[in-house]
This record gives structure tokens, C-alpha cells and sequence, in this order.
């Protein structure tokens, strides 16, 4: 019995000397931020999303990346929904070049490739508006080809192809794939220049993400978008600007330009006033898009208590031709944990 005891702890000490060998590093990090705003008279109090985001390095080459956000269901006063945001599989097969699997944020702009759901790294409370006016796809599932920091301007790609708008998580909804393709240079410390094409053929009767009615008509597809995004150490400058071109059959091209330009400046090592103002134009006859042209402008400040916690205060100005003026004030405190 004794002898049996002492193989059974040497075989158990190999077994846990053996999984250190091939651990692997995972990690689970969370993120969260409350809201309060003011808007015509009134005071309201609550939170955007809870986000789950998962990374994992398998081995040397392989890595996973997952994220799952818990957020408030329009539907029910008192329901959330749970949203698989990205499922990503990662090979580095040579040096600073990686194949991608999965559903990815569509490498389209600097916002949507940088910014996750985290919002206590975005220099503002809200995405920029072209987001909720679905003017780019915020996501892709297919294979994407990225290199990054490559010589010394740090040149970096990303080509996708993958289903299109209108498709779900697991299978394309026509025969037709998405193309993404981007390129940017890192010249400077803090710098980034980039410009990005995405070209896709929207199928009668798809109903793409954040679309509540079905489109009426076949849609070739085509965005281009250009940016410069400086995060320095006393100043912050973040400009973008996307063109769309929506082509059918019956009404012929129309293109939709959405810009914004955004800048700080850090007056302290944790205090940064800001401002962004943004336009989104639509052409007369366009049939895809939700047209309601728009001019924003908001002022914020932001105080950064450490690399995980932050509070930012903005007013924000809105011009809509159809929902008129908008006038709010929005407090955020926002976590990581």
C-alpha cells in the first residue's frame, strides 16, 4: 500500500509538472460603466452594458480571444439580452503576420478595430453617431489575413472576406461575400494614417444588423473610409472620415458621407477636456440608409483616477432634420475589473 501511495504522488507530481509545461494564459476581464443623464427636464439613472472579454494563449502561435456583453433589452423594461460580440481564433504563422478565424470587429475604421465594448478606454461616453446610424457593419464572421508593425513605419494590413450583411453568426444568407481590405503606418510614437475599403451585395429581403425592416431592393455596397488618430502625451486627435456608395438598380449610385473630428488635450496627468463634432449627410433618393442628416458637437471632460477607472462629464448638442434638436448631459463613471 505504501509503495502504491508513493507512485501515485510521484505520478501526480509529473502530471502537475507536465500541465505547467503546457499551461496555458488565460485571462477573463470585465467592464462595466453607469450612466446619469439630463434631457428635458429630467433625470435618469442606469448602465450601458456589462462586457465579458476573454483572451487565451494556447500555445506559442494560437491564441483566443471571446467577448460576451449583457445589455438592457429595448423590449422589456426590466430584461437583458446577451450578445456574442467576438469569437476570434488566432494564428501567427510567421513573425508579425496572423490568420483570423471567427466574428470579428469589420477592420473598417480606427474606432471599430480599436475600441471593444470596454468603454473606459474610449476618449468619449458614446461611440461616434455613424454607429447607431449603421452606416459601416460593425462585424464580420470569416478569415482575415493581418500583418502589424512592419518595418520602420510600422506598416501593418488586414484583408477579410467573410458573410455578408444580412447574414447570421453561422451561415451566410446569400451567395455572395463581404471584402474588407485596410492598410495603415505607424510613423510617429502615438500615431496612426489609415485608410479602409469594404465592399459587400446586399440580398432583397435581408434585414441587416440594426435594420428593423427588410431591405426592398438588391444593394451593391461599397465604403471607403480614411483616418488619423494621434494619442500623444499632452495632445489627442481622433479624425475620420467614411463615404458610402449604395448602388441599385432603380435609383442608380448614392453616396452618404459620414465624418467626425475629435480632440483633447491632457491638462494633467488625469484630467483631459475634450471636444467632437460630427456630420452625416445623406443624398436625396437614398434607399438603404435611415436618412436623417445630422450635425453633432459635445464637450466633455474626463478624469482618468487610474488605467481602469473613469469619469467623464459631456454635453452634447444634436441637429436631426427629422428629431429636430437634442440638448443632454451626460455624467459616466466607468470600470474594468
Amino acid at each position: 500500500m505504501f509503495k502504491f501511495l508513493l507512485v501515485f504522488i510521484f505520478l501526480l507530481t509529473l502530471s502537475c509538472f507536465t500541465c505547467k509545461l503546457f499551461a496555458q494564459d488565460t485571462q477573463i476581464k470585465g467592464f462595466i460603466d453607469g450612466i446619469t443623464t439630463y434631457q428635458k427636464g429630467q433625470v435618469s439613472f442606469g448602465f450601458e452594458e456589462q462586457d465579458l472579454f476573454i483572451t487565451s494563449q494556447v500555445t506559442d502561435r494560437i491564441s483566443f480571444l471571446g467577448e460576451t456583453v449583457f445589455k438592457f433589452s429595448p423590449s422589456s423594461p426590466t430584461d437583458f439580452d446577451v450578445s456574442i460580440e467576438r469569437v476570434v481564433f488566432k494564428y501567427n504563422y510567421a513573425g508579425n503576420h496572423s490568420l483570423l478565424f471567427g466574428k470579428q470587429h469589420t477592420p473598417i475604421d480606427y474606432w471599430n478595430d480599436t475600441y471593444h465594448h470596454g468603454r473606459v478606454f474610449y476618449p468619449t461616453i458614446y461611440r461616434p453617431l455613424l454607429f447607431d446610424a449603421n452606416i459601416i457593419p460593425l462585424h464580420t464572421t470569416g478569415i482575415r489575413l493581418q500583418g502589424d508593425n512592419l518595418g520602420d513605419i510600422k506598416f501593418g494590413y488586414d484583408f477579410m472576406v467573410g458573410n455578408g450583411l444580412g447574414s447570421t453568426d453561422v451561415q451566410d444568407n446569400d451567395k455572395n461575400k463581404s471584402v474588407t481590405a485596410a492598410i495603415h503606418i505607424k510613423p510617429a510614437d502615438g500615431l496612426q494614417i489609415g485608410t479602409y475599403f469594404y465592399s459587400d451585395v446586399i440580398s432583397k429581403g435581408a434585414i441587416p444588423h440594426g435594420f428593423t425592416l427588410p431591405v426592398k431592393y438588391q444593394v451593391n455596397q461599397n465604403l471607403v473610409t480614411g483616418s488619423i488618430a494621434y494619442f500623444g502625451k499632452k495632445f489627442e486627435l481622433l479624425a475620420e472620415s467614411t463615404f458610402a456608395y449604395n448602388h441599385t438598380d432603380s435609383l442608380g449610385t448614392k453616396r452618404t458621407s459620414a465624418s467626425y473630428i475629435y480632440g483633447g488635450i491632457r491638462v494633467t496627468d488625469k484630467l483631459v477636456p475634450y471636444a467632437k463634432v460630427e456630420r452625416i449627410n445623406y443624398q436625396q433618393g437614398e434607399i438603404y440608409y435611415h436618412k436623417d442628416n445630422v450635425t453633432s458637437f459635445i464637450a466633455g471632460i474626463r478624469y482618468e483616477i487610474s488605467y481602469l477607472a473613469v469619469i467623464k462629464l459631456e454635453y452634447e448638442y444634436d441637429k436631426k432634420e427629422i428629431e429636430g434638436q437634442i440638448n443632454k448631459i451626460t455624467a459616466q463613471f466607468a470600470i474594468g475589473f
